[in-house]
């Protein structure tokens, strides 16, 4: 796809921003800019911890998820329900592959719902729809 058509293919899904770099990129620089990048962060977090293979690395990047983004008053503690916030406390002492999975699809929600359909109705967003429609080849990100 050239870069318009792919920029336009952002707004075809969450999963299709979230899944393309610069996409990625533009989405975290707009939550930045109304202070909830942590939602993103945290999902990327949790993508990323799905991953891992060893025990001892998925309890060291359990405990780092939850001191970043879970406990109270963690640097980029993210907005989710007591419920969730308990469970996840009660099992972070032995941590599974999916001991956030819960958490992470509340946030998926909220961005999904909430802060895609803003990005895309975003200056920043229709700018780099524009510009790249304008025939500009060059990749031109103007919020990186």
């Amino acid at each position: 796809r050239s870069d318009a058509g792919e920029t336009m293919a952002w707004s075809e899904s969450v999963d299709t921003l979230l899944a393309n770099k610069d996409g990625l990129a533009a989405f975290r620089t707009f939550l930045k800019s109304e202070f909830s990048e942590e939602n993103v962060e945290f999902w990327l977090a949790c993508e990323d911890f799905k991953k891992t293979k060893s025990s001892t690395t998925i309890a060291s990047k359990a405990k780092k998820i939850y001191s970043d983004f879970i406990q109270d008053d963690a640097p980029k503690e993210i907005n989710i329900d007591f419920h969730t916030k308990t469970h996840i406390s009660q099992n972070i002492s032995e941590p599974t592959l999916s001991c956030f999975d819960d958490a992470q699809r509340l946030i998926y929600s909220l961005m999904a719902k909430d802060s895609f359909p803003r990005f895309l109705r975003s200056e920043a967003y229709k700018e780099l729809v524009k510009k790249q429609q304008n025939g500009n080849q060059k990749r031109w990100l103007p919020f990186l």
